[in-house]
């Protein structure tokens, strides 16, 4: 059976979602990206992954519109103006949305909405009626789990509404997170969304007084927890697989001195490649009304080095064969897991990046969440392996060492049990805890939600279900998440008590 036809008699897959499937088969086996030898031998033997990005690329990966901005001046393209009043605004959005695209053809952002729609909050029982309608419309039609919307740093009725209609819809989409700064955000919004976690996996929390020195001018939470400029976005996110790159050496040195860097150049040159043929071939930049309208702009992009696989990577070059004595729980995996990173960023670092001027002409890293047909071989950027996480604050130690180099964005998941309904408070001091030691992003749900996080993303476990029974999921992502629960056995997290153990 050809692959148009596995598409076309899959009886899992929506209407809309075999369109995308279409699309981004044309977009794969197109060769009008030449890709040089090398890095077409990386991809076959798995050490590098360029998910699916394709041989053609039209649009950038990840982008971030200048919401602020629109809703100042409205948008000439659309014959959209400036909004008067809630409605309008929420109109507008729902409107704009459809016309932003990324890798998913979806928008993987949509704003601040405690920034947004602050002015345009007159009257709490039609701001609750507009917000219910405007959160169910994205989640019916924007249905794909890397969509993501932030909220704070600060305090407003807005953000109490969505955490209400968050917490009573159990709507898998749009996927949120907290700008948590300790000198901004009040305890009792920060125990709101606590409690909102504990319900629905969300929001998360972003270390916001960490991601705003690194980035200059405004930054936000976009896809999964990727950290980009507003106005910007990324070009491109192809994957270092560290564990199938461990392979290649013969001890450490060998990796550290030969191997890794060797394949970062393929990296480099493989994003110095897509980004050159989106900015200069596809007509994007050229065209497209959120660049012409100046909703975005070229030199705020980047391109992004994803890695994934970094605990399997360690425990193979240390020759340690189990898990639950490796990365994570082993004091010398741990160091070399540091080692590597700071490898990685130097590498970074000392590459000059094309048409990136307002990122210091330079890439950045991403600890990229997996995909869901990894397996068990790389676990999600630096995390410690699924079912091998030692005691919560070991793990938390852990996992702050890993982060401070990901500008771009890193996240670590934690699944608690019903015992931290009553404890919101210790939680929040696990976070200021965590976020003071160099942690990025915190994310945590109870063991038993319907809405739980994957990897990065949202899903319900009802939904994976109608998948395993040969039914159709509304949401694109079902799929990833029945493949990395089925295969990388992603929702097999250690469960944490109240006491952390």
């Amino acid at each position: 059976m050809s692959k148009v036809s596995e598409i076309i008699s899959n009886p899992t897959l929506t209407y809309a979602q075999q369109v995308l499937a279409l699309a981004r088969l044309a977009e794969s086996e197109d060769d009008t990206l030449k890709l040089d030898d090398e890095f077409k031998l990386a991809l076959k033997e798995h050490t590098i992954c360029d998910l699916g990005e394709g041989n053609a690329p039209y649009r950038p990966r990840y982008i971030v519109p200048d919401y602020d901005l629109f809703m100042e001046k409205g948008c000439e393209f659309l014959e959209l103006d400036p909004p008067k009043d809630l409605l309008e605004a929420v109109n507008n959005l729902l409107i704009f949305y459809k016309h932003v695209p990324s890798i998913t053809s979806f928008p993987v952002y949509l704003g601040n909405f405690t920034t947004m729609f602050d002015k345009f909050d007159v009257d709490e029982a039609e701001t609750r009626k507009v917000m219910r309608l405007f959160l169910k419309h994205i989640d019916k039609t924007l249905t794909d789990s890397f969509v993501h919307a932030n909220i704070g740093p600060k305090d407003n009725r807005v953000t109490r509404i969505i955490l209400d209609l968050t917490e009573e819809m159990q709507l898998a989409i749009p996927n949120i997170s907290l700008l948590y700064d300790e000198n901004e955000t009040s305890d009792e919004l920060a125990l709101a969304c606590i409690k909102c976690m504990l319900a629905t996996s969300k929001p998360s929390f972003a270390n916001h007084a960490m991601y705003k020195k690194e980035h200059e001018g405004p930054y936000a939470i976009v896809s999964c927890y990727n950290a980009l400029k507003v106005g910007g976005g990324g070009y491109t996110l192809p994957r270092l697989r560290l564990y199938e790159i461990s392979l290649k050496a013969a001890n450490v040195d060998q990796f550290m001195n030969e191997v890794l860097p060797h394949y970062c150049e393929l990296i480099f040159r493989n994003i110095d490649a897509r980004i050159r043929y989106i900015v200069e071939e596809s007509s994007f930049f050229k065209s497209n009304f959120l660049a012409t309208e100046g909703f975005v702009k070229r030199e705020n992009f980047t391109g992004m080095v994803g890695v994934v696989g970094l605990a399997e990577c360690c425990n193979h070059l240390l020759g340690i064969d189990d898990k639950a004595k490796g990365f994570g729980n082993n004091e010398e995996a741990n160091a070399l897991g540091e080692r590597i990173l700071d490898k990685i960023n130097e590498l970074v670092h000392a590459h000059h990046g094309v048409y990136c001027e307002g990122c210091n002409n330079m890439y950045v890293m991403h600890a990229q969440v997996g995909i869901d047909t990894d397996g068990m071989e790389d676990s999600p950027g630096a995390r410690i392996p699924v079912g091998f996480e030692p005691e919560l604050y070991k793990h938390i130690q852990v996992e702050t060492k890993m982060h401070k180099h990901f500008v771009s964005g890193i996240g670590d998941i934690f699944k608690f049990d019903d015992t931290w309904n009553n404890s919101k408070g210790a939680v929040l001091d696990i976070i200021k805890g965590a976020f003071n030691s160099g942690m990025r992003y915190f994310t945590a749900y109870n063991a038993d939600n319907d809405v739980v996080r994957v990897t990065g993303y949202l899903v319900k476990k009802s939904e994976i279900e109608k998948l395993n029974n040969n039914k159709t999921s509304l949401n694109n992502c079902s799929a990833f998440g029945q493949g990395a629960a089925r295969d990388s056995h992603a929702l097999d997290r250690r469960v944490y008590n109240e006491s952390g153990s």
